[in-house]
């Protein structure tokens, strides 16, 4: 299960992970933009540095051509989370449902345009939800958190394969996300 303060407290990383993980904007590679964020005991500091270092080697075109290349050529290194698993069927849809009534309970009106499995969408989500207070928060994020681990799992592998620098940047958040896992003991008989 989710532990809820945990991601509480990550919150705002995610919010830097749905802007790294859309289109490149200038604006979003500012030098100050990962001081004012992270700290060496953030979870995903080591990776997140890592991909800060590597795209500041590029210029704004090849940060671009980069991002196209990444996840909009690339069957395995897509941003649609439940594609991997599911590619286009049934459960694929059901599970699309599911995540965008699950924003929806939250108050995140989500854009037409936009599948609910796209993972910049997602920690956007997390970023911008109130969940404190909400009996069925555990369950609900539980779910999203599992929709993410699935998906960035295959995106990892597929991102290591071909040395890209957004490696980093999922490490960090697929870290992130770990440190935000309930830990459950074991009991003793």
């Amino acid at each position: 299960m989710i532990n809820l303060e945990k991601l509480y407290e990550y919150k705002h990383i995610f919010g830097f992970f749905a802007q790294q993980l859309t289109y490149p904007e200038k604006l979003h590679y500012h030098p100050s933009v990962i001081e004012e964020l992270l700290t060496p005991d953030d979870p995903a500091y080591e990776h997140v540095r890592r991909f800060w270092d590597l795209m500041h080697g590029f210029s704004m075109e090849q940060m671009e051509e980069l991002y196209v290349q990444t996840f909009d050529f690339q069957k395995d290194s897509t941003l649609y989370m439940t594609y991997f698993k599911f590619e286009d069927t049934k459960e694929r849809g059901q599970m699309l449902a599911k995540l965008k009534i699950l924003y929806q309970m939250f108050g995140l009106e989500m854009p037409d345009h936009e599948l609910s499995d796209y993972l910049p969408l997602m920690c956007e989500f997390i970023y911008a939800a109130s969940w404190q207070g909400n009996a069925q928060a555990e369950k609900d994020f539980s779910v999203l958190a599992g929709v993410i681990e699935d998906g960035t799992y295959h995106l990892l592998k597929s991102l290591e394969k071909n040395e890209n620098p957004y490696y980093h940047l999922i490490k960090g958040l697929r870290e992130t996300l770990k440190a935000c896992v309930r830990q459950e003991v074991a009991k003793e008989q």
